[in-house]
């Protein structure tokens, strides 16, 4: 008797605290919005004031910098299933016209205009050491369209000779025919990256670079090493990309076995280990080709 006593007072305060919400404009026109039953709904009273409170926030807001919500760029916002009220964080129109942005576009981080105009019609052709490279880039943009999982290419070789280029020209050409591509001077993206953590976008970035449909990571091995760079970032990216059979370019001045030396080196020691799992994810991502040919940015040719 005194448990039903209890229960029945319970709800009774429920419904008490329920109605004086929904005096509440903005409460009552998210209630009305579910198409659910009072008895229900009352049980969830504060999160759906919780919502509201968003739902407030986002009135008259400018954009994501502004945003006031928990989750900058999101709305907890209530769904309903199975019998059951779900509360999830759901994308703004700031949120979602900025995921467009990102996933609509060609993204260079810290590239020479010439790269970001680079075509393939101009890539300097007389150099018969280049001609195996020119192939197997017109192979894959060839063939992209109907195999979306080929290898990309670990190319290393002299400084100057045109493999950032000869990437890039064929990379543009994808991304005119709408294919997103992200294109960046590695050390200045681990730069970039470390940044990010201020602005507070550092999981967005690291997913695009995990996600996107070709990655161009250009002049690894140049980077000051750290193992926040070669575990968390480099090892992270390229064993997501492996998984999911994404196509992965790089470029450097250093062979697979100067990098994997690169790679074990840092102020913390030597582990050959790690860098021998990043050399393995290379090797398993691309076809490791050479390109030993004069320094063409004195000539100013591609």
């Amino acid at each position: 008797m005194e448990n039903a006593n209890f229960l029945a007072a319970n709800k009774s305060k429920l419904k008490e605290n329920y109605e004086k919400h929904l005096q509440d404009e903005t409460f009552k026109k998210l209630v009305n919005s579910l198409n659910i039953s009072d008895e229900i709904l009352m049980k969830y009273t504060s999160k759906l004031q919780e919502t509201c409170d968003e739902l407030n926030n986002c009135k008259g807001c400018a954009g994501k910098a502004f945003c006031k919500n928990a989750i900058e760029g999101y709305v907890f916002y209530p769904k309903y299933e199975n019998d059951l009220l779900h509360f999830n964080y759901v994308a703004c129109k700031y949120e979602k016209e900025y995921q467009q942005k990102i996933n609509n576009s060609a993204n260079y981080i810290r590239m020479p205009e010439n790269l970001k105009m680079a075509a393939m019609k101009d890539i300097y052709v007389k150099d018969k050491k280049r001609i195996p490279i020119i192939k197997y880039l017109k192979t894959f943009y060839d063939l992209y369209e109907t195999d979306k999982h080929q290898k990309g290419l670990y190319l290393h070789g002299s400084f100057g000779s045109g493999k950032t280029y000869m990437i890039c020209a064929m990379l543009n050409e994808l991304a005119k025919k709408g294919v997103n591509v992200y294109v960046c001077y590695y050390p200045e993206l681990l730069r970039s990256l470390k940044d990010s953590f201020n602005t507070g976008d550092f999981a967005s970035r690291i997913d695009r670079l995990k996600n996107v449909p070709i990655l161009f990571l250009d002049d690894i091995g140049a980077e000051a090493l750290t193992p926040w760079a070669r575990d968390e970032i480099l090892g992270t990216i390229l064993q997501h990309r492996m998984d999911a059979n994404l196509p992965t370019f790089l470029t450097s001045n250093l062979n697979l076995e100067e990098l994997e030396i690169h790679l074990s080196s840092t102020k913390e020691g030597i582990d050959k280990v790690k860098a021998r799992r990043i050399i393995e994810r290379i090797k398993y991502l691309t076809v490791d080709m050479s390109l030993v040919s004069k320094n063409l940015r004195e000539t100013k040719n591609n």
